[in-house]
Formats: structure tokens, C-alpha cells, sequence
């Protein structure tokens, strides 16, 4: 069970990786730092989008506008970070 929870805990760590490249890149994409033509930056930014947007979409229609300000990612970051904690503070104990 232990090993359940540890894998677990990797695969939030992971996505928690993928959610800050993501908005990273969207940044650089935003202001043209990078070149959006390059083949290689394009699958990149396909990969972090079709990784990312299932989980955000559904975060972003809940949420009032903004005006620009997507905060969608701050919001998944913070449910990660719960998540995380509740399985290393409350379940993992439990099980050891």
C-alpha cells in the first residue's frame, strides 16, 4: 500500500513539473521569445497543452473572467499540493 502511495505522490510531483512548463511556455510563446514556426517548439507546446488542458478547462469555466489572468494553474497547484500533503500526513501514516 505504501508503494501505492509513493507512486502516487511521484505522478502529482510529476504533473506538478508539466503544469509550471506549461505555463511557462505559454508565457514564452505570448511574447514571441520563442520561435513558434519551429517544428520542435510546436511539439513541445502540443505535448504541454493536450497534458495540461484536461485538467484546466473544466477550472477555467468556473471561474469569473479575469480579463486576461488565467489563474487556472495557481488553483490545480494548490489541489495538487493538497493532495499531496493529505496522502504523505494522513493516509501514508495509516498504512505504516
Amino acid at each position: 500500500m505504501l508503494a501505492l502511495i509513493q507512486t502516487i505522490v511521484l505522478a502529482l510531483d510529476i504533473y506538478w513539473w508539466l503544469l509550471i512548463a506549461s505555463a511557462i511556455f505559454s508565457w514564452l510563446y505570448a511574447f514571441n521569445v520563442v520561435n513558434s514556426r519551429n517544428q520542435f517548439v510546436g511539439a513541445i507546446g502540443n505535448f504541454l497543452f493536450k497534458i495540461t488542458e484536461p485538467v484546466l478547462a473544466p477550472i477555467r469555466r468556473l471561474l469569473p473572467d479575469l480579463g486576461g489572468i488565467d489563474i487556472s494553474p495557481i488553483i490545480v497547484l494548490l489541489l495538487i499540493f493538497f493532495l499531496r500533503q493529505f496522502l504523505l500526513t494522513s493516509i501514508a501514516p495509516l498504512v505504516l
